[in-house]
C-alpha cells in the first residue's frame, strides 16, 4: 500500500541537564479571557502546507486540522487509545470489519450548519475520492463503503478487519467538513475553513495563522484560552528564537535546536523574566535506511558491520547534546511493541572485531568505501553532523573508508528513488501512537522507505495478524517477532527517538497536556497565570 510520509524534521531539543523543569507549576489564577490577556501567542518553524484535510500530512497542517475541525474520535492528553469525540459512541461488530458511530446531539459548523452522519461520509469519500498527492487518503485505504442508517449514525464497512482504524481516524485524516461547503472532487482554496472544533480559523499568511474560539463546538475540548496566533517562522530558528527572548511569542513549539534551548536558559532575559523549558514524550524516531538492492550495501555483511560499530550513545551526546534518547527498536518507547532486538543482536557498542568477521563473511577483505546520504533541509540543521560523526565512527575501526554528502530534500528523495543511495537517512512523526503505524508503512511493495526490502512473513502473516487484533496489548509479541526479524535482515538501523519539547515563559499553563505520543498540540490547553 502506498503511504504517504509523515517524515520527521528531527528539530530535538529538551531534557537538558539543569535545565528541564518536570512542570510549570499549579493552575494559579487564569488570566481573564479578553483579547489581550487571554489569547496566546504560539511560534513554530514549520509552515502550514494545507488548511483543506483533504490534502494536508505535514506536522503544521495538521496541527491547524486538529484544532478547527472534529473527529470521530480523539486522543485525550497522555493516552494511546482513543475516545468518542465528535461520535458519542463507537464499536466494532463483524470480527472488525463494521465499525459504527453514533453522532453526538447538537453538532454544528462553525457556519451555522447541522453536522450529520451525511457530513461525515462525505469527507471521507472526499478524502478517497480527491487522493491528493499530499493527502491522508491511503489511511483510509481499509474502507470499501460508507452507510448512514440516520441522521446520527455512521456505519463503515472496512476490506479487511482493522483494529487501528479507531485511531486513524482520530488522527487528522478524520477531519469531519461541511459537505455543503467543500467541493467535492476539488481542494477548498483561499485558506478558508469551515469546522466544528475548538477553534475557528480567522486568516491565514505565510507569517501566521489567527485563530478565535468557536463558541458554538460540542466536544470533551475545554477551552482555557481565548485564542491563538500561531507565528510561522518557516525554518528561521534564531528569528524564532530572538521573538521568545523579546516577548512576541509566548510558546516556542518545534523549531529550537538543542544549543538554542540551552543558550535562552542562560539568557539575561531567561534570567529575568522566567522561562520553562517543557520536555513531554515523543515518539519521533529516525531510522539509517539500507538500499537492499545496492551492489555494495546489499550484501548482509555490510549492513552488520555497521550495526556492530555505530555508538549511539555517543553520536547523541556529541550532535544532540542528549536531548534524543538512543533506539534499539522499530517501535519506539511508550508504544505497545517496544522492544530490544537490535540492542540484543548488535550491543550498545562499537564492536570491531564482529564487524571484522561480518565482512569477511560476505568475502570483503578490503576497506569499505561508502557514502552515507543526508538532507539537513527536511530532518533538521544536525542532520549533517549526525551522518559525519557515524562516518567517523566506521573509519575507526578502519574496515570502512566512509564520508557524507548532503543534498537538498527534493533531489533527496529523487535519488532515493531512483535507487541511487546505498545508505540514507529518513525520520519519522506518527500519524497515531499505535504499533502498525512504525511497522506496516516501512515493508512491502511501494513502502515509505524506498529501500527494495520485503518480507512474506511480515507482510503476509503478522501486519495482517495484528490489524485484526481489537486488544492491542495482545500484539506486543507479533511485533517483537516482526523486529527481531527485521533486526536480522537488516533493511534498516533504528537511530534514535525524540524527546518533545516546548519552550515557553513561565507564566504559560498546560503545555505538559500538549507534548505527547498523539504528536496532538491542543491548543485549548494553554491559559497564561500570575
Amino acid at each position: 500500500m502506498k503511504v504517504r510520509t509523515r517524515w520527521s524534521s528531527a528539530l530535538i531539543a529538551g531534557g537538558l541537564a539543569g535545565v528541564l523543569l518536570t512542570g510549570c507549576g499549579s493552575q494559579g489564577e487564569i488570566w481573564p479571557f479578553d483579547e489581550d490577556k487571554g489569547r496566546m501567542v504560539v511560534g513554530m518553524s514549520d509552515g502550514i502546507l494545507a488548511t483543506d484535510p483533504a490534502a494536508g500530512y505535514d506536522p503544521g497542517s495538521w496541527l491547524l486540522f486538529n484544532n478547527v475541525f472534529q473527529s470521530l474520535m480523539s486522543f485525550p492528553p497522555g493516552a494511546s487509545t482513543p475516545v468518542p469525540e465528535a461520535a458519542e459512541e463507537c464499536h466494532f461488530s463483524d470480527g472488525s470489519k463494521t465499525y459504527t458511530c453514533t453522532l453526538r446531539g447538537g453538532l454544528k459548523f462553525s457556519n451555522g450548519n447541522s453536522l450529520t452522519s451525511a457530513d461525515v461520509k462525505y469527507s471521507f469519500d472526499r478524502a478517497i475520492g480527491i487522493n491528493d498527492p499530499a493527502g491522508p487518503a491511503p489511511l483510509l485505504s481499509t474502507i470499501s463503503s460508507i452507510s448512514t442508517p440516520s441522521e446520527k449514525t455512521v456505519v463503515f464497512h472496512l476490506k479487511v478487519p482493522d483494529a487501528i482504524f479507531p485511531s486513524k481516524i482520530a488522527s487528522g485524516a478524520g477531519s469531519i467538513v461541511d459537505r455543503h461547503v467543500y467541493p467535492k472532487d476539488r481542494l477548498l482554496k483561499g485558506g478558508k475553513t469551515v469546522g466544528s472544533g475548538p477553534y475557528m480559523l480567522d486568516s491565514i499568511d505565510k507569517s501566521k495563522a489567527v485563530f478565535s474560539v468557536y463558541s458554538g463546538y460540542h466536544g470533551t475540548a475545554e477551552v482555557k484560552n481565548s485564542g491563538v496566533t500561531l507565528r510561522l517562522f518557516e525554518g528561521d530558528q534564531q528569528a524564532l528564537k530572538s521573538s521568545l527572548e523579546k516577548g512576541e511569542v509566548d510558546v516556542a513549539y518545534r523549531g529550537l535546536t538543542a544549543k538554542a534551548i540551552a543558550a535562552l536558559d542562560a539568557s539575561p532575559t531567561a534570567g529575568k523574566d522566567g522561562m520553562d523549558v517543557v520536555q513531554g514524550s515523543s515518539a519521533e524516531v529516525q531510522h539509517m535506511v539500507f538500499n537492499t538492492a545496492d551492489p555494495l550495501v546489499g550484501k548482509i555483511g555490510v549492513r552488520k558491520a555497521i550495526a556492530y560499530l555505530l555508538d549511539r550513545n555517543a553520536l547523541l551526546s556529541e550532535v544532540y547534546q542528549s536531548t534524543a534518547a538512543p533506539l534499539y527498536s522499530i517501535v519506539p518507547g511508550g508504544i505497545t511493541g517496544h522492544g530490544t532486538s537490535f540492542f540484543d543482536m548488535y550491543g550498545d557498542g562499537p564492536q570491531p572485531q564482529k564487524a571484522k568477521d561480518a565482512l569477511r563473511d560476505s568475502g570483503i577483505t578490503r576497506k569499505v568505501k561508502l557514502t552515507l546520504w543526508s538532507t539537513p533541509s527536511r530532518y533538521g540543521p544536525a542532520t549533517d553532523d549526525e551522518l559525519r560523526t557515524i562516518a567517523d565512527q566506521l573509519n575507526k575501526s578502519g574496515l570502512f573508508d566512509a564520508r557524507m554528502e548532503t543534498v537538498p530534500f527534493d533531489q533527496y528523495e529523487k535519488d532515493i528513488a531512483d535507487g541511487k543511495y546505498g545508505v540514507y537517512v529518513k525520520g519519522w512523526v506518527p500519524d497515531y501512537p499505535d504499533p502498525d503505524n512504525f511497522t506496516q508503512p516501512f515493508f512491502g511493495k511501494g513502502n515509505v522507505l524506498s529501500n527494495n526490502y520485503e518480507n512474506s512473513e511480515i507482510t503476509d502473516r503478522i501486519i495482517p495478524q495484528t490489524s485484526s487484533m481489537t486488544d492491542r496489548a495482545s500484539t506486543r509479541q507479533k511485533f517483537i517477532e516482526l523486529q527481531d526479524i527485521v533486526a536480522r535482515e537488516l533493511p534498516l538501523l533504528p537511530l534514535w527517538q525524540g524527546k518533545q519539547y516546548a519552550v515557553a515563559h513561565e507564566n504559560v499553563r498546560g503545555l505538559q497536556n500538549c507534548l505527547d505520543t498523539s504528536t496532538v498540540f491542543r491548543f485549548w490547553e494553554l491559559n497564561t497565570a500570575y
